[in-house]
């Protein structure tokens, strides 16, 4: 059969979906599939031991991968149980909260200094682009007008100094940070 042919009517696509459909719940020693996310127990490539990785709903890498309890035999793991489930639930979710506040932190820095007419904020919104990376570097005056932008090098530091001197030099495109 070419792979170009229609499918025979006998195909069952119905199941093929049921199984790929990540939303389904699962509740196996080894596998948990709840609320959005899937908890895997695997093999540990460090030592003997197992550990379980934590996958978000539609993304290709764990969010989180730890250890894993052994079982009584002391060979095979722990079966993966509903309160252990809501742990780990928990913690990979606090994680990726912790690592998008990190990554915002990182992106987008703010300075206030003073100017001519008050105070003035400075922000810098880096864009991480994989072919054309830059940062946007604007001025904020105290009602929230925006004075100023400039688009900057994505490894511009940003500081009091480096804002002061923008402002001062009547927000001309910086040419370092």
């Amino acid at each position: 059969m070419s792979d170009l042919a229609p499918e025979s009517p006998d195909t069952d696509t119905d199941t093929e979906e049921a199984v790929t459909d990540i939303s389904d719940v699962i509740q196996e020693p080894r596998l948990w599939r709840d609320e959005g996310w899937t908890a895997r127990i695997i093999k540990n490539d460090d030592d003997d031991g197992w550990a379980v990785e934590m996958t978000r709903e539609g993304e290709r890498e764990p969010t989180l991968i730890g250890p894993w309890t052994m079982g009584r035999d002391k060979k095979n793991p722990k079966p993966m149980d509903k309160n252990a489930f809501n742990t780990l639930v928990k913690t990979a979710s606090e994680f990726r909260r912790r690592s998008e506040q990190q990554l915002h932190a990182q992106l987008h820095k703010h300075v206030t200094v003073d100017g001519p007419e008050g105070s003035i904020k400075v922000t810098l919104d880096i864009v991480p682009d994989d072919d054309f990376p830059y940062a946007d570097l604007k001025a904020w005056d105290d009602m929230g007008e925006m004075l100023a932008k400039a688009q900057v090098a994505p490894n511009f530091k940003l500081s009091a100094a480096s804002a002061e001197r923008w402002v001062e030099g009547g927000y001309r495109k910086p040419t370092s940070g």
